[in-house]
């Protein structure tokens, strides 16, 4: 199914000019990639030419504007029906892209998920577990990896949602939630990962992009599906005006301003809840 496709490669680079030669080379060499095209995100030091020397079409940004803007942009650039993500700096094997197109007949979007044979900290496996947790409960689905950058996916439908990408950190939670909640197939294919190597840059600060990254799962959940969100405060308001209303009632015989601020704020939450559904469903039909 692959191979009647035309697959475009598509590498965010920041200061890679060690390792991203090969990792093109490599990339090429899988026999199912008609081009790479890499987005220099600034580099200071050569990234562009050495990704043009190993066969690369290089996109240059003038200056550092972030992975996301950077895979929004080598998105655009890129001319095949699907598009493969993935990392310049070595940790994400081009050997799997072949398994990762073998799936992709009947799904959207396939996601490399790292195993556990996979070289990564602690302590990130620990938040993205989090992450995760949060992520299943926003849009109902199983999720094996929200944060791997390797995927491949129809062009098409990438096209869909590049829109919601942030400039920095994270368009693979982004992408996901994005086609999750718009009703799309994704599919997971464990692939080893090795660590990031000691070239190159990496900008990501736990807490900041933490923060981010639910920043970005309130922010597809008001676009796609709010009831999600406002249905449990509406539902926890009332409850919380049910308790006090019957506590003051029998203490003091009737119902105060606390038990009342309690259930008007829950109608209003569900009111609230009622627009933003609307508006997320007309939305998707103008899309459409």
């Amino acid at each position: 199914m692959s191979q009647t496709w035309r697959v475009s490669v598509v590498m965010p680079a920041y200061n890679e000019a060690a390792t991203i030669g090969d990792v093109i080379r490599r990339t090429l060499d899988t026999g199912v990639v008609a081009e790479v095209v890499v987005v220099d995100d600034g580099s200071t030091d050569g990234t562009a030419q050495a990704a043009e020397a190993a066969g690369a079409r290089a996109v240059r940004n003038p200056y550092n504007i972030g992975n996301g803007a950077s895979v929004r942009r080598g998105s655009l650039a890129a001319t095949g029906d699907v598009v493969v993500m993935m990392d310049a700096d070595g940790q994400h094997p081009p050997e799997a892209i072949p398994s990762l197109l073998a799936r992709l007949g009947e799904y959207d979007m396939v996601v490399a998920a790292r195993t556990r044979n996979s070289d990564t900290s602690k302590l990130r496996n620990f938040g993205n577990r989090m992450l995760i947790m949060v992520a299943e409960w926003i849009s109902g689905r199983r999720i094996a990896d929200l944060t791997s950058g390797f995927r491949a996916i129809k062009r098409d439908h990438l096209l869909e949602h590049l829109h919601l990408f942030p400039n920095r950190y994270s368009y693979p939670t982004t992408i996901t939630l994005a086609m999750m909640m718009g009703g799309r197939f994704v599919a997971y294919e464990p692939v080893d990962a090795i660590s990031r190597r000691v070239h190159g840059n990496s900008n990501i600060s736990p807490v900041r992009d933490f923060l981010r990254f639910i920043a970005i799962m309130v922010r597809m959940v008001m676009l796609f599906s709010p009831q999600r969100l406002f249905v449990p405060m509406g539902g926890m308001l009332f409850l919380l005006s049910a308790v006090a209303s019957t506590l003051q009632y029998i203490y003091t015989g009737g119902i105060h301003s606390a038990g009342l601020a309690l259930f008007l704020s829950s109608v209003y939450i569900a009111c609230f809840g009622l627009l933003a559904d609307q508006v997320a469903l007309l939305r998707r039909k103008r899309h459409d």
